[in-house]
This record gives C-alpha cells, structure tokens and sequence, in this order.
C-alpha cells in the first residue's frame, strides 16, 4: 500500500466515525484512489439513524473527496 492510499483510507475511518458507523467489523481499503469497505457495517448504539441513508451520505461525501474516484461497498448482511 502506498503512502497514499494509506492516507485515504485513515480519511476514510475517520470519515466512517463520524457519521457514527460503527466500523469494528469492516475492512477499509484503498488502492489507485478506489476505496473497498468489506465486512459488516452498523450504526454505532445509542444514534437512531438509517443504515442505508448513512451509506448514501458516506458515499457521497467520500466521492467528493479529491483522490477517491470510486466506493465499493462489499457488505455482510447482519
């Protein structure tokens, strides 16, 4: 991983953390500027918020950073 990438996806835990997402079951990669999240995301207990509308806000936020061309959600259903 570049040290590039490696920033991207430490932005992209960050990110994932404020949206209080609770990311402990999730494997956050990025490569070439295209971000993988793969495993089981969950809205963290205690923040009454929709699962799919935060994906759709972390994704749109993530798009609009510079460096990220694409967000690959890969996720378990749990």
């Amino acid at each position: 991983m570049g040290v590039q990438d490696a920033e991207t996806t430490r932005m992209v835990r960050r990110e994932i953390i404020r949206r209080h997402l609770d990311d402990s079951q999730l494997q956050v990669n990025a490569m070439h500027g295209v971000v993988y999240l793969r495993g089981i995301l969950k809205v963290c207990a205690g923040h009454p918020r929709d699962l799919k509308e935060e994906m759709l806000i972390l994704h749109r936020v993530l798009r609009s950073r510079p460096g990220i061309r694409d967000v690959i959600f890969e996720l378990l259903d749990r």
